[in-house]
């Protein structure tokens, strides 16, 4: 099996924004959230899924155009789940390989609830769709325009949008470097003192 993060460190480009750890805790079923590149346009989504593919990811969503524009979901050979998405369904010329923004999406049980405990620990909402999506601006004293963007689902819908069945029991195996400082939230979700990085 490739080591773990290959499909992110390796295909997608992303090493300087993630770092990568073998974990061993006990997981199984849907660990709760999905990573997200938001790109160009299909093009630039096909660049990243495609190598993704041929180095052993698994394709959970076949890529292919909808409502709101082109993208895919896949799985790492480490059980991570990304998306890579564009709002436009047209190639625009735009480069290959290159990130508009990197989003971590958590599934959690109750939107409203963790969307105010993280603003206590200050978070700034940019995007509030009442109990259904939050996403928040850039962690908080980040001065990194590369930084990762957090955003909320409800557990249930972020599985169906990833999917996967939303069941699932253990370990995340994931740890939220930034600068809010050592907490857990509500859903179990660790954060450590590592600015501007993800620790899966």
């Amino acid at each position: 099996m490739p080591s773990p993060g290959r499909i992110a460190g390796a295909d997608f480009g992303l090493g300087e924004r993630l770092r990568f750890r073998t974990g061993d805790s006990p997981t199984s079923g849907f660990r709760g959230f999905v990573i997200s590149l938001v790109v160009a346009d299909p093009t630039v989504a096909d660049s990243f899924l495609l190598p993704a593919i041929e180095a052993g990811a698994t394709v959970l969503k076949p890529a292919k155009k909808s409502f709101w524009g082109y993208g895919g979901v896949v799985q790492a050979p480490d059980g991570a789940i990304w998306k890579v998405a564009s709002s436009s369904k047209k190639p625009t010329g735009a480069p290959e390989r290159k990130v508009d923004d990197l989003v971590l999406l958590l599934g959690v049980d109750d939107v409203a609830a963790t969307k105010e405990f993280y603003m206590t620990h200050g978070f700034t909402v940019a995007k509030s769709f009442g109990r259904k999506y939050v996403e928040f601006e850039s962690a908080p004293n980040s001065i990194n325009a590369d930084s990762i963007k957090l955003a909320l689902y409800g557990r249930r819908v972020a599985a169906k949008d990833a999917g996967v069945q939303p069941d699932g029991s253990g370990s995340h195996r994931l740890v939220i470097g930034g600068d809010a400082g050592e907490l857990t939230d509500p859903d179990g979700f660790a954060w450590a003192t590592a600015p501007r990085s993800l620790l899966a």
